[in-house]
């Protein structure tokens, strides 16, 4: 027969889960901050939640206490899925606020990483008189943390790759599409939510594709459109040069041509200069670190096999996307990346298949 305790402690499970859940729902669309689910309960039933903010503000805490009155947080608890806040940053700490509520009790799952607030809303609250508990479904809040915690410790984005071919490894052909719209869908929600969509100009020229989430109701969700461009070679008619959306467009580069830099910047396109590497190749690790500080945090790349390479001989790839017809191109194909799936077998220690509808169609997810 269960006690009282473990009831109390099966329920604090519960509402957490459901935190979590909310967590979940915003990975990968809160910028640098992270997603954080957020539920106030009092008399065991939830009077309010929240969750972190498209770009990270306002913070999941701030949503869920500004829903209530006074009286109605005086006394209740609430459950976050990382530690709140305690340093001033663009907006006050989350801590002062749940502890103005009168909230008499904090449930969070896991510390944050981030030094300026790092393991000290345990004391801080507690200096309070407010009863706190952490650590509550720990394991589960890692893995929504993952990738989070890696730009925390790096500073640099999460990267995820991907690249579609056809049955017989072809990624070029006469055609316009590889794989079915089914796979073609999935490959727009990685758009969805990643904050950027790293390409080559050599893509960029040969697709001319607006590099956008074409999802119905999610296309001002569209990731910013990153462009490596070594000499400036993309071509000025380009959708991605003239659209609304230009000034979402960065190009890194290490070009002196002063008439094709003038051209774009006066077309409100953003370049980078980066410094090349041994190879004479643009420095991806400079490059991923100058994009982490313009507030970038992950990014999918979609830059064809030369990009692809470049970054998994880097070990800059976290996660790989094979997006796999169940047609074959044949004479019709070019570009066979064949040996590419021995070297994602090699670089990375767990592979999936996708478990989803597609037609025919197939995807691994290697990480």
């Amino acid at each position: 027969m269960s006690s009282k305790k473990d009831k109390s402690k099966n329920l604090e499970k519960y509402f957490m889960s459901i935190a979590m859940n909310l967590a979940k729902d915003r990975v990968g669309l809160t910028g640098l901050n992270p997603s954080v689910g957020c539920l106030i309960v009092k008399d065991n039933e939830i009077i309010s939640f929240g969750q972190t903010g498209f770009k990270g503000r306002p913070h999941a805490e701030h949503v869920a206490i500004k829903k209530c009155s006074k009286s109605e947080l005086k006394g209740a608890t609430i459950f976050v899925t990382m530690e709140p806040c305690t340093h001033y940053g663009k907006t006050p700490p989350c801590a002062n606020l749940i502890i103005k509520s009168r909230i008499k009790k904090v449930v969070y799952s896991i510390n944050d990483i981030d030094k300026r607030t790092a393991n000290k809303a345990y004391s801080y609250f507690k200096s309070k008189n407010i009863n706190v508990i952490k650590g509550l479904l720990k394991s589960d809040a890692k893995k929504i943390y993952k990738n989070y915690f890696f730009q925390k410790k790096i500073n640099m984005p999460y990267v995820v790759a991907k690249i579609a071919s056809s049955k017989d490894y072809f990624i070029t052909s006469n055609k316009k599409f590889i794989t079915n719209h089914h796979s073609r869908a999935v490959s727009h929600l990685l758009r969805f939510y990643s904050d950027s969509i790293l390409t080559t100009s050599k893509t960029a020229n040969s697709d001319n594709s607006k590099l956008s989430c074409r999802i119905n109701g999610l296309e001002n969700f569209s990731p910013r459109r990153l462009i490596v461009d070594k000499n400036l070679t993309i071509n000025k008619n380009l959708a991605i040069i003239n659209d609304r959306d230009k000034k979402n467009t960065i190009i890194f580069h290490s070009s002196r041509n002063k008439k094709k830099i003038n051209f774009l910047k006066s077309n409100g396109i953003r370049l980078q200069f980066i410094d090349l590497d041994i190879d004479k190749n643009i420095n991806l690790k400079k490059m991923l670190s100058k994009i982490y500080n313009f507030g970038i945090g992950s990014i999918i790349v979609e830059g064809g096999k030369m990009l692809t390479n470049s970054l998994l001989r880097e070990k800059l790839i976290n996660e790989f996307y094979l997006f796999k017809s169940d047609k074959k191109l044949g004479m019709q194909g070019s570009n066979n990346i064949f040996n590419l799936e021995k070297k994602l077998n090699k670089f990375f220690k767990k592979k999936e298949n996708i478990e989803t509808f597609l037609d025919g169609n197939e995807i691994k997810r290697y990480y």
